[in-house]
């Protein structure tokens, strides 16, 4: 089931025998590690991984779990999906409140799983536009690097919080709905809440903040955000 020469390490935390054996014969490449409630600061992980956590579990909740990945210095990058028992927009909002990046309704098959991996590889293999630097004042995105920057500082964001950022600095000065946003970020074919962008959009903002920038959006009342030109100026 582990391969040596992986690239892609996916955590999962209900390690059936039935979806292991279904997902390596579909990609032997994939390493494939169980995913139990506590993470080693010693986890060797080649890659960026993927987590998919349940929000029910023995030994904690799921939601614990995913706070735990996100401190854990092997998982902090992770890109984590929250199998829900239903759909639920509470328990959506408050996986992606505990650090999700996605969700999805459970039970996890070998089906689901390879369709949310082909996803992520997608948007990672995308090419970068011709205008690969993006600039706002201070605030500078590279999109080749997959980056963002403060003043020369890197700013650590996930993946939802980069996209949404190169979008608004793609496009100043422009209001977005939030159903906008959610088919900007690939994911209009989900049942998603739309009050979840603003879960996303805090995300952001709170990920700038702390590195010391400034609130780089607005929020348009009864209509979406935008981002004005000649933030930190």
């Amino acid at each position: 089931m582990l391969q040596t020469n992986a690239t892609t390490t996916l955590l999962v935390t209900s390690p059936d025998p039935a979806l292991l054996h279904s997902v390596s014969a579909a990609r032997p490449d994939l390493r494939m590690m169980p995913l139990g409630p506590k993470i080693s600061s010693d986890l060797k992980i080649e890659g960026t991984p993927l987590c998919f956590v349940d929000w029910l579990l023995p030994e904690t909740s799921g939601l614990e779990l995913v706070r735990r990945l996100r401190e854990a210095r092997p998982t902090r990058s992770a890109h984590i999906t929250m199998v829900l028992d239903g759909d639920d927009s509470d328990e959506r909002r408050r996986a992606l409140k505990a650090g999700a990046d996605d969700y999805m309704v459970g039970p996890l098959d070998a089906a689901s799983l390879l369709d949310r991996l082909a996803f992520h590889e997608a948007g990672e293999a995308s090419p970068a536009p011709a205008r690969s630097r993006l600039a706002n004042g201070d605030l500078v995105v590279d999109l080749a690097a997959h980056q963002a920057r403060w003043q020369g500082t890197a700013v650590t964001l996930r993946p939802n919080e980069f996209r949404l950022l190169a979008h608004f600095m793609e496009h100043p000065d422009q209001v977005f709905s939030r159903s906008a946003l959610i088919e900007r970020l690939g994911k209009d074919d989900e049942a998603i809440d739309e009050r979840t962008v603003d879960v996303w959009v805090g995300r952001l903002r709170r990920s700038l903040a702390a590195h010391g920038a400034p609130d780089p959006l607005r929020t348009v009342r009864a209509m979406g955000y935008v981002m004005d030109s000649f933030v930190g100026n």
